[in-house]
């Protein structure tokens, strides 16, 4: 907000405005806003001032407003009540039974963990409410600075001055190859077997993509892209379909045509952890939330 504009010049008045238009008498309105009669009337003449316009017609003690003043006080009182209503929002939301948390999550996360993370928390905190938002990490990441999130599950962490981010779990990565593949026999490879095949990936700006192309360098190769997606479920079908393999987390549901192996070499892994915006207060419904997720350290994913 500038500070020659309408709304810094006119706001602190626009209460008192509202109240001498409603109660057409400058004392009954004083009297109801606990201040000086003096005071409120110098008020209205300098809103009537500073608007140039005449909003109220004078009797003695009493005033009318003036076809301007109407208008002018519909508009007021909407706005006065959209403000009302943000305030209510707001402390609804920070209310410690029922306030609301905003949860970004990794859409790898969304079927089982996030879910049984959320029914285990509710257990003692029933009436919180929470803003659910899958995403891949940079773009959950931004939104924990722009305040949309409070709190968000990635890989990796991130490692920003801006961010505090605490490792709650890790989830072994595993080769996934079509079921008709040479390796589909074997239960354990090293990731360097893989070196001469196409792989599908997810996009450049994952997390799991930038630790696929570190594990690949690891191992002394740089993988041949044939297929990048979005979702690790859409890469198991390329892979069913013959068109690549890839280095996926586990899938929540077994997929049929693929064959998931144990990379042995470079040890094959993320890291996943919560992340906030540091030095952002807490509400306490996301102070209660965020202390059990660092309490489920170990235990954060299915084994």
């Amino acid at each position: 907000m500038k500070a020659d504009s309408w709304a810094a010049t006119l706001t602190p008045r626009l209460a008192q405005f509202v109240a001498v238009a409603r109660n057409e008498h400058v004392t009954r309105a004083a009297q109801q806003l606990q201040m000086p009669q003096s005071t409120l009337s110098r008020s209205m003449v300098r809103i009537e001032k500073d608007l140039g316009v005449a909003l109220f017609a004078r009797h003695g003690r009493t005033v009318s407003l003036t076809a301007a003043g109407r208008a002018f006080l519909a508009s007021v009182e909407k706005a006065l009540a959209d403000v009302d209503r943000a305030a209510e929002s707001v402390q609804a939301d920070a209310d410690p039974t029922s306030g609301k948390v905003a949860f970004g999550f990794l859409h790898t996360l969304g079927s089982e963990t996030v879910p049984e993370l959320i029914r285990a928390f509710r257990a003692d905190h029933p009436r919180v409410r929470f803003q659910l938002v899958q995403g891949y990490g940079e773009a959950m990441l931004e939104r924990l600075r722009y305040g949309d999130l409070d709190l968000c599950l990635t890989s990796p962490l991130p490692d920003a001055p801006d961010l505090a981010a605490r490792r709650l779990d890790e989830q072994k990565l595993r080769l996934v190859v079509p079921e008709d593949h040479p390796l589909a026999a074997r239960k354990r490879v090293r990731l360097a077997e893989a070196a001469t095949e196409l792989f599908v990936t997810l996009e450049p700006g994952y997390g799991l993509r930038r630790i696929t192309d570190a594990l690949c360098a690891e191992a002394g190769f740089t993988p041949k892209v044939a297929f990048e997606g979005e979702d690790p479920e859409t890469l198991r079908g390329l892979v069913a379909a013959g068109l690549g393999v890839g280095l996926l987390p586990p899938p929540a549901v077994a997929r049929p045509g693929v064959v998931e192996l144990t990379v042995t070499a470079p040890r094959a892994f993320r890291e996943i952890g919560v992340a906030w915006l540091d030095g952002h207060p807490d509400t306490p419904p996301v102070a209660a939330f965020k202390r059990f997720l660092l309490s489920r350290r170990g235990q954060l994913l299915p084994r």
